[in-house]
């Protein structure tokens, strides 16, 4: 009894990995909106009654897809980070942005997914929250580390009273009470800086713009590692440590 189910269990995993290998394909070549079980099920030869039984639903689904993009993603950000030495946080920083970068240029039907326009009709589950927290929180991380190894520093700075409410909710949220305000903000403003530069380089926006799309980056990465207030600051990132 226990040999079949063990059985049924690694015949199930596999046909689900197959199911999300079919549906990463739509993805790709249609996007997130227009995937549906029916589609995906044709590529498998199955009825659509007969993949309910593994997702009951588009967003049962989707959801699958998006937590494992966060966690692969997550991965591959942390293994980039751990590439640097460890005592030296500013080539910590900078090596977990690369590794973002590259992962998104190598999964950019995935990094659509989770960082791309919002699938019309979806509701992210509570699901989503701890995986898509990872990479965020390797990054404050990462800051608090130089914060605390006397690697940053970070001006005086009076800021509005709605502001320091935020940061307040944020530290609370990520556990970064004991990092000065005005470093969670900027850590924040960094974060934000640097999916945005991702996402215009994956979605086509610099083409054009700059020859060494690589060479820009790493250039950016610099001003966000000095806006943030890790000494050499607005210096362009080194070379990879690894």
């Amino acid at each position: 009894m226990s040999a079949t189910r063990t059985a049924r269990e690694r015949v199930r995993a596999e046909l689900i990995i197959e199911i999300k290998a079919i549906a990463h394909r739509h993805l790709a070549a249609s996007g997130a909106a227009a995937l549906s079980l029916r589609a995906v099920a044709r590529g498998l030869g199955m009825v659509p009654s007969a993949l309910y039984r593994y997702f009951p639903s588009r967003d049962d689904l989707l959801t699958a897809l998006i937590v494992d993009a966060y966690a692969s993603l997550g991965a591959a950000a942390e293994a980039g980070a751990a590439r640097a030495p460890a005592d030296d946080h500013r080539a910590r920083l900078i090596a977990c942005c690369r590794a973002i970068r590259a992962w998104a240029r190598e999964h950019p039907s995935e990094y659509g997914l989770i960082h791309g326009s919002a699938v019309p009709g979806y509701e992210a589950p509570n699901d989503t929250v701890v995986p898509a927290g990872r990479v965020p929180l390797l990054v404050l991380s990462i800051v608090r580390d130089g914060w605390l190894a006397g690697q940053i520093a970070v001006p005086d700075a009076t800021l509005p009273a709605d502001l320091l409410d935020n940061a307040a909710v944020l530290a609370e949220a990520t556990g970064m009470t004991d990092v000065p305000p005005s470093l969670l903000l900027r850590a924040a403003t960094a974060y934000t800086q640097l999916f945005g530069a991702i996402s215009l380089e994956l979605f086509g926006h610099l083409r054009g713009a700059f020859a060494e799309e690589e060479v820009f980056f790493d250039h950016s990465i610099g001003l966000l590692a000095g806006l943030i207030g890790f000494a050499g600051a607005f210096e362009a990132a080194t070379a990879d440590p690894h």
